[in-house]
């Protein structure tokens, strides 16, 4: 019964520390995702492990691999993708303005003997690089290809960069020109209170041109309807005298009874007074 807990309680002990023991002597390493493991010994570059998992180094470099832990040294570099990006770059156009530039570009480890051992500090001189790189391209262009020619720009860099940066171990991905603006504020102001003006004039020139349609519209409309209404006028008595040339064949008691009521609501309309006087009254007439 004691024995068990005992044990139990020796090995949680136990086995950390021997396998912590075996670690350091170098019997065994993990090499984790996107990882690489690089051994030197008395100075050198005996091997390197890139894939990941359980490694024994001893397997991998033979005997000689023993004495890392007390005459040589294990570097651990990684090769996941990294991104940057560089803020602010200052250039200058072909007309004197200053630019600001912002670039972005993704870079990853594929050598890392060379990114331990040919440069002390590979990723601030990539960066440095990249720099100097987007500086010297876009200087003294022309505005409009600094802010229309990003893409192509961007691979001129890319392809500036990537030889140096292979032999630091570094591989160059993608390089993008994400940002090109103005660092002048007054320009800018300035820049503004144009676009501004140039928007009320072409928005002026828009609601005049729709108006003037609008009313060309309205006369042509107009136009025709005083044709038409014309057109029914003078359409009006031919039907007229035509209807009344038909009552008058079949019976022209009826068409005297029509025209004395058209000549009544002519009188009617005209607003003229009348005066009725009968027919029996004895009245002289002047």
């Amino acid at each position: 019964m004691i024995a068990f807990p005992v044990g139990f309680m020796f090995g949680l002990v136990a086995i950390p520390i021997v396998l912590g023991l075996s670690r350091w002597f170098g019997l065994y390493t993990v090499v984790g995702e996107s990882q690489c493991q690089v051994f030197t010994l008395f100075g050198k570059v005996i091997g390197q492990i890139e894939e990941p998992g359980l490694r024994f180094p001893i397997l991998e470099f033979g005997v000689s691999s023993l004495l890392i832990p007390f005459f040589g040294k294990k570097y651990v570099v990684s090769t996941a993708l990294k991104q940057h990006y560089l803020r602010g770059q200052m250039v200058n156009s072909e007309e004197g303005t200053p630019m600001g530039v912002g670039i972005w570009y993704e870079m990853r480890v594929n050598d890392p003997v060379a990114y331990l051992f040919v440069n002390t500090n590979p990723e601030g001189s990539l960066q440095a690089n990249v720099a100097s790189s987007t500086i010297s391209t876009l200087s003294n262009l022309e505005m409009d290809m600094m802010l229309e020619n990003r893409h192509s720009l961007s691979r001129t860099v890319r392809e500036t960069v990537s030889p140096l940066s292979e032999k630091w171990g570094y591989k160059l991905g993608s390089v993008y020109i994400r940002k090109v603006y103005f660092t002048d504020h007054q320009m800018v102001m300035n820049i503004t209170e144009k676009v501004v003006k140039r928007l009320v004039q072409v928005t002026s020139a828009m609601k005049q041109d729709g108006e003037n349609r609008v009313g060309l519209i309205r006369s042509e409309t107009a136009n025709r309807v005083s044709q038409k209404m014309a057109e029914a006028n003078s359409t009006r008595p031919r039907v007229v005298g035509h209807a009344l040339n038909e009552i008058a064949k079949q019976d022209k008691e009826i068409l005297n009874t029509v025209i004395e009521v058209m000549e009544a609501e002519k009188l009617i309309a005209s607003g003229a007074a009348l005066e009725i006087i009968p027919k029996e009254a004895s009245m002289l007439l002047t």
